[in-house]
């Protein structure tokens, strides 16, 4: 099982990336699929999931209505649409693929830095 995460990098305040999670060993949508974030001297969190059986979306609230989380399943992938970027979201950016019974697994980070 593999999460490739891409798409990070250095962007002015009020712009966007895309973020994106390829996968490769499992079927997405069998699992809860998410991205979460660590800025340095900071615990990780959650920034958003898609649930595995019926799809649901969550956001934190720190980027409702900046962030849209997206997954195609015949690719095998998830993105995170980052838009109207803020200097706090500057983080290591994780991708995630979860299942209770199928396992847990992280992808190696991609770093986000917002600044001018």
């Amino acid at each position: 099982v593999q999460l490739q995460a891409s798409g990070g990098g250095l962007v002015q305040p009020g712009g966007s990336l895309r973020l994106t999670c390829a996968t490769s060993g499992v079927t997405p949508d069998h699992y809860a699929t998410g991205w979460f974030r660590q800025a340095p001297g900071k615990e990780r969190e959650g920034v958003s999931c898609i649930t595995n059986d019926d799809g649901m979306i969550f956001y934190a609230d720190s980027v409702k209505g900046r962030f849209t989380i997206t997954r195609d399943n015949a690719k095998k992938t998830v993105y995170l649409q980052m838009n109207s970027l803020k200097p706090e979201d500057t983080a290591v950016y994780y991708c995630n693929a979860e299942n209770p019974y199928y396992g847990d697994y992280w992808g190696q980070g991609t770093q986000v830095t917002v600044s001018s």
